[in-house]
């Protein structure tokens, strides 16, 4: 029996055979979303009030807080929703439009990585013009050519999504909705659905990521050939964060494409525990490695505690 999607539901799906562990489960991810949320929401208020941060550096910094709030936003509803509530159940059209944004934010991650790379970059090997290129208007436009190309990107396969016929099961496999998770439940041909993905990740966050590998070779070549050894430092110590970043967020994608690829047999749970590190690991772990590495963020923090604290 085929169902149409102006006609029924999909059903999300936490742990498996944990349902009465559902609760417990549910407080390390509040924590974590918690702090997602404090993290990436401090980030986006120190660069907006603070006027010794308003460089394109912290421009791209904003845009990284912003997409990774996002993200936690995205997901986190429907995942306490089943957690907390067992409300399993999702419409055709919020599951779909919930898929558009995980995906498309995904992509814009990636593009922000690189934009993050090229300020770098440009930073350190042409410091003189600095300025002259990234201006307030040329990071502007970077970032809505980040957002414009993630959405365009993604639009295709989930509008198809809306012309497909599905068949009798709706369960999905995760407490959030994937197009990978929904297409197999198409009674149709889903082939363009299955190949365009691919063309996506490896047209864009492929190469994105070798974009931003071979920036900083030119950036490394750059850095030693300063003949002092403390500008040396300074230079590089400029790309510790961005770098860190760019770690966490390409392990956890090669590492969520190996569970896929090769963990076949693996249980279920470490598949969906996988998909929540790469959704949750990013965000939780970008503001605190900003935070960490760099002083003037640091310093704004102790600014806001000391006017916090001065207030009452």
């Amino acid at each position: 029996m085929w169902l149409n999607t102006t006609s029924f539901s999909f059903l999300l799906t936490g742990f498996p055979g944990m349902e009465r562990a559902h609760h417990w489960i549910s407080i390390p991810l509040l924590v974590v979303y918690i702090s997602i949320l404090l993290g990436n929401g401090i980030l986006l208020f120190l660069i907006r009030d603070d006027h010794n941060l308003h460089e394109p550096m912290y421009y791209f910094l904003a845009m990284l807080a912003a997409t990774d709030l996002g993200v936690t936003l995205t997901t986190m509803p429907t995942v306490l929703g089943v957690l907390w509530l067992n409300y399993r159940e999702i419409s055709h059209g919020v599951c779909f439009s919930q898929a558009y944004f995980i995906h498309t934010l995904s992509i814009v991650e990636s593009g922000v990585l690189l934009a993050m790379a090229y300020d770098r970059f440009i930073a350190i090997c042409n410091p003189l013009r600095y300025a002259s290129i990234l201006t307030n208007t040329q990071v502007m436009k970077i970032g809505v050519g980040i957002l414009t190309r993630a959405g365009l990107s993604i639009m295709p396969i989930i509008i198809r999504l809306l012309w497909l016929p599905y068949c009798q099961s709706n369960v999905l496999s995760h407490a959030f909705c994937l197009h990978q998770d929904v297409i197999k439940l198409a009674c149709a041909d889903i082939t363009f659905n299955r190949l365009y993905p691919v063309v996506v990740v490896f047209a864009m966050v492929l190469l994105d990521f070798l974009i931003i590998v071979f920036s900083y070779i030119l950036i490394l070549k750059t850095v030693m050939s300063i003949t002092s050894g403390e500008e040396r430092a300074k230079a590089f110590n400029t790309c510790v964060s961005h770098i860190c970043c760019i770690l966490v967020f390409y392990i956890t994608v090669v590492g969520l494409t190996l569970i896929h690829r090769f963990g076949k047999h693996a249980p279920r749970v470490v598949h969906i525990t996988m998909s929540y590190v790469y959704f949750l690991f990013p965000p939780f772990m970008n503001p605190v490695i900003y935070i960490i590495k760099t002083k003037q963020i640091q310093s704004g923090i102790l600014h806001l505690l000391s006017l916090s604290h001065s207030s009452v």
